[in-house]
């Protein structure tokens, strides 16, 4: 008789800001069902893919699965309160998508009778002793590039217990040669002969649009097509007047979130990624990943995470952040050699196939499931 599935409970703290959600989800929807049954909890419900969650048709639950660790006298007993929501699961394995240096959790799962608790490290903020503790209490911890293991967890008590596990992309759907049925060029009146270039990330200080603004003032015939929700008004309205001073608004298009990735990438000459490095930097950029697959030539600053995904003048270019000199040559280089974007879009999309499928990233969480449950 075959042995029933490993009950896995994977928590975030919500499905609103979405993108670490869909990550997760990716994760989910591809496991072997005969060997793993996930289940999700959220600490509030009403994000946009909390349908996509209820229509796998496993266990959905709300409830909170942290704690404030102060006062220290009271953290078990109230740890314990809260873990009895999750008792009657019964979960074998806990993976936490929670991007906090919380360490209540581990607590929590320990004492709701998981066997393993591991959390998945995406960005570069470390150094407190909250996130050294939380390592400390993880069976196993996912990091998601070089750097991380690195700089963070290069020796005992942590080194044996990280994996590294990069993200991956589905490419079937993010591939070349998919159709233009956004026609953004025809809605922008942009000239058919004009090179496009664009940014999939949300409009926040972190993501470094400035530099790249500053260098389309020097590419006259680009166009730059934004797409991010805006979640700080004052950068936005920063990067309005910037656009203004510069005086390259009419080839600067703010599309707000956009749903179709492909469609938008498909009108794509030059994809850039400008990411600062003052402050949290990127884990593993799954939008860089994307234009990659659908064959884009791709810029991005060289910090952790993006060096991992592009070799440079190989499968893209790679730039110091917050050098505007630096992306200024890089953005008219490719603007100006059609031949250059096609071998880079080529390789990129190669590199990707390769090394960044999203099958390539679910196999790697199996076999670590099965090695923490023996």
């Amino acid at each position: 008789m075959s042995s029933e599935p490993v009950s896995i409970l994977f928590a975030i703290p919500n499905f609103i800001t979405a993108g670490s959600g869909r990550a997760m989800l990716n994760i989910i929807e591809r496991l072997d069902r005969e060997r793993f049954a996930p289940a999700v909890c959220v600490a509030r419900k009403g994000g946009d893919l909390d349908k996509a969650v209820d229509q796998m048709g496993i266990p959905f639950i709300e409830a909170p699965f942290t704690v404030p660790s102060k006062p220290y006298i009271s953290l078990l007993s109230r740890a314990r309160m809260v873990a009895h929501v999750f008792r009657p699961y019964e979960f074998a394995l806990w993976h936490s998508f929670h991007y906090a240096d919380d360490y209540t959790e581990a607590i929590i799962a320990r004492l709701a009778g998981a066997r393993a608790w591991m959390y998945t490290k995406k960005n570069m903020s470390w150094g407190g002793r909250a996130w050294k503790l939380r390592s400390l209490l993880a069976t196993r911890v996912a990091t998601q590039n070089n750097d991380m293991l690195r700089d963070f967890f290069p020796k005992f008590p942590y080194k044996d217990k990280t994996r590294l596990i990069q993200r991956g992309v589905d490419t079937k759907v993010f591939k070349p040669g998919v159709a233009k049925r956004l026609a953004l060029r025809q809605k922008l009146d942009i000239p058919t002969d004009a090179v496009v270039v664009s940014v999939v990330a949300h409009l926040l200080p972190v993501k470094g649009h400035p530099t790249l603004l500053r260098a389309l003032a020097h590419a006259r015939e680009a166009h730059l097509l934004l797409a991010g929700k805006s979640l700080d008004v004052e950068y936005v309205d920063h990067l309005q007047c910037l656009c203004k001073d510069l005086d390259i608004s009419g080839r600067v298009h703010f599309l707000g979130g956009v749903e179709d990735v492909p469609a938008l990438l498909a009108e794509t000459d030059i994809f850039v990624l400008p990411t600062w490095a003052r402050w949290r930097m990127e884990g593993c950029p799954v939008a860089l990943l994307e234009a990659m697959a659908c064959g884009v030539a791709c810029i991005a600053t060289d910090i952790p995470g993006s060096r991992d995904l592009i070799e440079h003048e190989v499968s893209g270019l790679l730039v110091p952040p917050e050098d505007f000199d630096a992306m200024t040559k890089a953005v008219r280089m490719l603007s100006e050699n059609q031949d250059f974007r096609q071998r880079l879009g080529s390789s990129a999309r190669k590199r990707v196939v390769q090394n960044f499928t999203i099958e390539r990233e679910v196999a790697d969480h199996e076999e670590m499931y099965a090695e923490l449950l023996g």
